[in-house]
């Protein structure tokens, strides 16, 4: 079995397509079959490189790898043309010389008579016209009716008299959407269609298509849409909806892939999937026909599940992107992994975990006002000299010497801890935030750790003349 995912490149990856392309993927994956991708750019006014690049972009950051493909429609004109030209030579088609004008007059006729606005059929008897290029219809059946057993939606019976003479060519030559469509899943031998219920309607017209060449179609499954919480169609009002704006903001494709399935479709009350666990488990034929609504505060908290017990070398891989987007090279510094273990529990994002290590990798510019006011005073300065010299003459830079130096400098001045830890915590990050003391200092390392305690015992000194 094959089935395949086929995006027109008129803009980004979408959370629509891509929730398709996972329930394509998924259920080749689970039955053994192969997963097709395919770029529909016939539209060659709004298809554009870029948004090829992004579709192939969010692919491979979600992880949804095809076995074959990317396959272009623009690459494969040859092939349509010998189809339109089977279908007329078989009578299955015809030329069509209306007019825009003429078009618009059968249509307003229709509406007054309250008939369903659609082609008549005029030109299947008519010969051609002198300086009209015209378009290619095909002939539909007038009589019976088209069955979609289809695996979302269930059987779905649509009259032929309700169908009317779709264009398959252009004026210009060019071959529609409904032709090219069939002719590409027949020739790439896709046994397994999954697409958004808006292409629902196109279906029975494309089973009359493949009927009339002698060809049966495919099995269809009809994915319901994506709503926003207003149960409108989910679009950038909503937020976001590109795939890649969600790397951005600090989500792990594992984590989306995870909601995406989520909508639709589920497996008793288990809410955090592995991807072998959903390719195990997901049924095609288990997806709701209802539309589902998207909950960005779902997701949200699924991300940060998968953060908190996610591999940290996997985590560690997407973290160092978002490093890189803060101009923070990780190879200056402590190994990302160890970053990662010790903040993991503490980011919903990895926007936030790359925001709360910088402090690892790069010198704060300024104190954190608030924070050093109540902590960086006068009162510490003695403390924290007396861990400045110890840290200068420590052999062991681990965390259990480092800790062990606080509990000997608190002891030696007959204070609690904590009064020693945040005023040092603030002294080497330059705010009031980081994971435990002593891991925070073995990982900022030696020289910025005394770096920092000489520039917060200069700040003191600074605040004592101011008041002296």
């Amino acid at each position: 079995m094959k089935t395949r995912f086929a995006p027109s490149p008129t803009g980004y990856l979408h959370i629509g397509g891509a929730r398709t392309a996972l329930f394509s993927w998924l259920y080749a994956r689970k039955h053994g079959g192969k997963f097709v991708l395919r770029i529909e750019d016939t539209d060659r006014e709004r298809s554009t490189v870029e948004s090829v690049n992004a579709i192939l972009e969010g692919m491979t950051w979600l992880g949804l790898e095809y076995d074959e493909g990317p396959f272009y429609q623009t690459e494969r004109f040859d092939r349509y043309n010998e189809v339109i030209q089977q279908l007329l030579d078989d009578g299955h088609a015809y030329y069509c010389y209306c007019s825009k004008e003429a078009l618009e007059k059968m249509r307003e006729r229709q509406v007054f008579r309250k008939e369903k606005p659609r082609y008549d059929g005029r030109c299947r008897r008519s010969t051609s016209v002198a300086g009209v290029k015209p378009v290619i219809r095909f002939k539909n059946p007038t009589e019976g009716f088209v069955v979609i057993d289809d695996w979302i939606k269930g059987k779905v019976v649509v009259q032929n008299s309700e169908l009317d003479d779709l264009i398959i060519a252009r004026s210009d030559g060019t071959p529609t959407y409904n032709l090219t469509v069939l002719v590409d899943d027949l020739d790439m031998g896709v046994t397994h269609v999954v697409r958004g219920d808006d292409h629902l309607n196109n279906t029975p017209r494309q089973i009359n298509i493949l009927k009339a060449l002698g060809e049966m179609p495919p099995q269809y499954a009809h994915a319901p849409m994506i709503l926003g919480a207003d149960g409108k169609r989910l679009s950038k009002r909503h937020g976001a909806v590109s795939v890649m704006q969600y790397r951005e903001e600090g989500y792990l494709p594992e984590a989306l892939l995870n909601y995406l399935v989520r909508l639709g479709w589920s497996h008793g009350d288990q809410e955090i999937f592995s991807i072998d666990e959903m390719i195990e488990l997901f049924d095609i034929k288990d997806v709701n026909s209802a539309a589902s609504a998207f909950n960005p505060e779902k997701l949200l908290w699924l991300n940060q599940q998968f953060i908190k017990s996610g591999n940290p070398a996997h985590i560690a891989h997407h973290l160092s992107w978002h490093l890189g987007a803060l101009g923070i090279d990780p190879t200056n510094g402590p190994e990302l992994v160890d970053v990662v273990k010790v903040q993991q529990d503490r980011a919903k994002t990895l926007v936030e975990m790359a925001q709360n290590s910088i402090c690892f990798y790069k010198d704060f510019d300024v104190f954190d006002a608030n924070a050093a006011k109540k902590h960086l005073r006068p009162v510490v300065k003695q403390a924290l000299t007396a861990i400045r010299d110890r840290y200068t003459a420590l052999n062991d830079w681990s965390a259990a010497s480092l800790h062990q130096v606080i509990i000997e400098t608190a002891e030696q001045f007959d204070v609690n801890m904590g009064k020693i830890a945040q005023p040092l915590r603030v002294a080497v990050t330059g705010g009031p935030v980081s994971p435990s003391i002593d891991v925070t200092l073995a990982l900022i390392g030696r020289e910025r750790v005394l770096k920092g305690l000489n520039k917060a015992l200069k700040y003191i000194e600074h605040r004592e003349a101011k008041f002296a």
